[in-house]
């Protein structure tokens, strides 16, 4: 099953980040995203203030849905994501689900 179809699960912690192998086989689903050691990252550029807001928005509410949260950085026409697991301090196999989702967005 694509990342994209799957369901983020909560992560209350204990348990331990993916190591580099394991992010790299899924970043394989996600090639527009940066694998960096504890976070994913993305840049994407609208045409303008009000497109870049509009997927905001909708990334927002998707990460509601999905009860996992992004990082957001916007700057005019320009969009950043960053996705980890706070609670334990990397990067689980849901920042790649979402990071899936997100793709879909654009």
């Amino acid at each position: 099953m694509e990342l994209a179809d799957q369901r983020c699960e909560a992560c209350e912690g204990g348990v331990e980040p993916l190591d580099i192998e394991q992010a790299t086989a899924l970043g394989c689903e996600i090639p527009e995203w940066t694998i960096k050691p504890t976070a994913i990252a993305r840049t994407v550029t609208f045409a303008d203030f009000r497109a870049a807001m509009a997927f905001v928005n909708r990334v927002a509410d998707l990460a509601e849905e999905q009860g996992h949260h992004p990082d957001l950085h916007i700057s005019y026409r320009t969009v950043r994501i960053e996705l980890s697991t706070h609670t334990i301090g990397g990067l689980s196999k849901n920042d790649f689900i979402l990071a899936a989702k997100i793709d879909r967005l654009i």
